[in-house]
């Protein structure tokens, strides 16, 4: 790489990191349009390799997700609203066991004295949180139309997507053919290596993992639901999206289901059944899912996924957390290059 190829890609570098601290309220529609096209021009390819025109497979491809979409929004999304209020409906009684038994078994086993920990307080407390909407729904629409221009910032957000994801699936393969081509030639290969390694970890990773989540999702709230918990649904469904990060979803969903059940059955064998369940799940995720769905070729340490998720928030948002995986592949792929090239150098070998 020449000096000149140097200061280039760092004053790119630097562009682009202006630029989306500068256009971020904006991009949201773009990174999620670009998300479903990455994910969807797999398939596309594939069905021309069939001799299916590209605008016809980039139809049903996107026809599919829709539809899937929706279907998904339109059974999960009321179960959820209604377990919300399910979950309003137990606070008191909630609170009540924190004062009654919580409180007293703290101060009598480890001596921890909670003088402000009332049942008034803790209630007003939350009714401070949740009161003054009356339902979900309500809050929700009340936020949304605070404003016209809110409002309809939303709505054009929203119809955005969709039209991004199209055609963005329909030229995916132009436009990374048109990035390959502006490529200075002494590095075309070595910026081709990369990016083809950060394809393969970074599509392992959300292709896989996503299936993983939702395979995780369907089999806790089913497992729970079993079992008898109010809240199976909802516990379920969070427990499946934080196995983004690989064993957090274990952690988050088994310790909502046992206080969940604390609260709802009042005696222990139901926690036991909620320990079964998810250890059967943590088992098939380990010897079954993980291993078919996602493979060995991901590479992200849980801490590194954990920290990027973070550290993108904190920068950008929700765009960063968007951008969050993405940078961290294309990072891990870049170190791991380096690495060998250490490894290889006169510095590393050089003899005393």
């Amino acid at each position: 790489m020449t000096v000149s190829q140097r200061w280039f890609f760092l004053v790119l570098f630097l562009v682009i990191f202006a630029l989306l601290y500068s256009l971020q309220p904006i991009l949201m529609p773009f990174l999620l349009g670009a998300l479903i096209a990455y994910l969807g021009d797999p398939l596309v390819d594939r069905l021309e390799t069939v001799k299916c025109p590209r605008a016809v497979g980039v139809s049903l491809v996107f026809t599919g997700f829709t539809l899937f979409s929706v279907l998904a929004l339109l059974l999960v999304v009321p179960s959820l609203i209604k377990q919300i209020e399910v979950l309003r409906g137990t606070i008191p009684s909630a609170v009540q066991w924190i004062e009654n038994i919580a409180a007293p078994w703290l101060a009598n086993n480890l001596g921890w004295q909670l003088e402000n920990l009332t049942t008034g307080n803790i209630r007003q407390a939350v009714q401070n949180k949740l009161s003054g909407h009356g339902s979900l729904l309500a809050s929700i629409a009340a936020q949304v139309t605070s404003s016209s221009l809110s409002m309809l910032v939303w709505l054009a957000n929203l119809l955005l997507v969709p039209v991004v994801s199209f055609y963005l699936m329909r030229d995916w393969d132009i436009i990374i053919q048109r990035i390959h081509n502006l490529l200075p030639r002494n590095l075309e290969k070595t910026i081709t290596y990369l990016a083809t390694e950060s394809n393969e970890v970074l599509g392992a990773f959300l292709k896989g993992q996503m299936m993983v989540m939702m395979a995780l999702g369907v089999m806790y709230s089913i497992g729970l639901w079993i079992v008898g918990l109010d809240l199976a649904l909802l516990i379920g469904m969070v427990a499946g999206l934080s196995s983004i990060v690989p064993y957090l979803g274990f952690v988050v969903g088994i310790g909502a289901a046992l206080i969940a059940a604390v609260f709802q059955f009042n005696e222990w064998l139901p926690l036991v059944y909620v320990c079964l369940v998810f250890g059967i799940g943590q088992v098939l995720e380990s010897v079954l899912l993980t291993p078919i769905l996602v493979g060995d070729k991901i590479g992200l340490h849980p801490v590194a996924v954990i920290f990027a998720i973070m550290a993108g928030g904190q920068l950008f948002g929700f765009v960063g957390v968007l951008l969050a995986l993405p940078v961290a592949a294309v990072v891990m792929v870049i170190l791991r290059f380096a690495y060998q090239g250490y490894k290889s150098s006169h510095f590393y070998h050089a003899q005393q």
